[in-house]
C-alpha cells in the first residue's frame, strides 16, 4: 500500500508518518517544502510545493491507495496574503485531486479542514447540517476545499473524507502563522519558563484536541470503510471545549503559578475577529459511532504535552 501525505515534514505530518508506518504502512511519500524528518527506509521524502505540477505528478509515480493533504497556507497567513492563501488552499488541492483522478483506482483522500469554515451565529453545540460561513480567508479556501473533495467523491475520482479538525494542543516548537498558535503558546512558552500573551477574552471557547487524538484520528480516516461513511463526506472530529481561563487553572495544577503568571492578557483584534468567530463546540455523535476518539479534559492534554517533552 502505497500512502502519500502532503506536508509531510510539519508537526503533524511527520507524526502521522510515524503513526502509519507503527501500523504496518509499506511505503509513504512526503511531499513537502522541506525534508520530512522520519527517518525510515519506506519513507520518501520529495522536496516540493503542493502548487507544483511536477513534483506533484513525481509524488504519484508509484501510485497512490490514500492520500492525506495536510499541506496550506495557515490562518494568520491567508489572511495577510489573500493571493497566496487561496492559490496554494484552493488551486493546489484541485492540482492534487486531479492527479488522484488520473490513478487505475480512486485512492481514500483525507483532506484536513478546519473549524473556520463556521462563523456568525451558531448555537452553543454546532450540529453536522450547520451552514457553512467563514469569517476568514483561511475559512473560505477550506469551505472551497470541501465541496471540491465532496464532488470529487460524488463523480468517483476519490474516495474522499474531510476531517474539521479542532485546534491541535499542544504544538511543541515556534509559534507559527495560525491565528490560534497561541493555543498552544500559552502552555508551551510558560513550562519553558517563558513570557506568553493570551490575545482573546479568557472566557473564549476553544475547541481543542492532543496531537496524538488528532493523530489517531487521521490513521482512522484511512482505514474506514467507504460503506460506512455516506453520503456525506465530511465530518467534524471530536474534540473538548476548553477556555483559556480552564487551560490557564490546569497550567497551575500542574505546573505552578509561577508558570500561570507569565501568561499575559493581551487582546488582538486581529486574532479576536478570527478565534472567536469559529465555534466552541460540536455534535460528534456520527463521529464517535465511527470509532473516532476525543480526549477526556485539559488536563489529559497537559499532562501528554508534559510527558513528550
Amino acid at each position: 500500500m502505497t500512502i502519500i501525505v502532503t506536508g509531510g515534514a510539519g508537526f503533524l505530518g511527520a507524526r502521522l508518518i510515524a503513526a502509519l508506518l507503527a501500523d504496518g504502512a509499506d511505503r509513504i511519500v512526503s511531499l513537502d517544502r522541506v525534508a520530512c524528518p522520519v527517518d525510515d527506509a519506506r519513507v520518501t521524502s520529495l522536496i516540493g510545493s503542493i502548487d507544483d505540477p511536477a513534483a506533484v505528478a513525481q509524488a504519484f509515480q508509484g501510485g497512490a491507495d490514500i492520500v492525506y493533504h495536510l499541506a496550506a497556507v495557515l490562518s494568520g497567513q491567508s489572511e495577510q496574503d489573500f493571493d497566496t492563501g487561496l492559490h496554494i488552499n484552493v488551486d493546489a488541492t484541485r492540482l492534487i485531486l486531479e492527479e488522484c483522478r488520473k490513478q487505475a483506482r480512486p485512492p481514500r483522500f483525507v483532506f484536513t479542514s478546519s473549524l473556520a469554515v463556521f462563523g456568525g451565529e451558531m448555537p452553543d453545540i454546532v450540529p453536522p447540517t450547520m451552514v457553512l460561513m467563514p469569517q476568514s480567508s483561511y475559512g473560505c479556501g477550506k469551505a472551497i476545499g470541501e465541496l471540491l473533495v465532496s464532488e470529487y467523491s460524488r463523480k468517483g475520482f476519490v474516495d474522499g473524507l474531510t476531517v474539521r479538525l479542532p485546534t491541535i494542543c499542544v504544538r511543541p516548537g515556534a509559534p507559527n502563522s495560525a491565528a490560534s498558535s497561541f493555543v498552544s503558546g500559552i502552555i508551551r512558552e510558560p513550562v519553558a519558563g517563558q513570557a506568553s500573551e493570551c490575545p482573546v477574552p479568557l472566557d473564549t471557547r476553544l475547541w481543542i484536541s492532543s496531537p496524538g487524538v488528532a493523530v489517531d484520528n487521521l490513521v482512522r480516516a484511512g482505514r474506514i470503510p467507504a460503506d460506512d461513511l455516506g453520503l456525506s463526506r465530511v465530518m467534524d472530529m471530536p474534540g473538548i471545549t476548553a477556555t483559556p481561563a480552564q487551560m490557564l487553572d490546569s497550567l497551575e495544577k500542574l505546573v505552578g503559578a509561577g508558570a500561570r503568571a507569565r501568561v499575559a492578557l493581551t487582546r488582538d483584534p486581529r486574532i479576536e475577529a478570527i478565534v472567536c468567530s469559529w465555534p466552541g463546540a460540536f455534535d460528534v455523535t456520527r463521529a464517535r459511532a465511527l470509532g473516532f476518539g476525543a480526549d477526556s479534559d485539559f488536563d489529559a492534554i497537559l499532562r501528554q504535552f508534559l510527558a513528550d517533552r
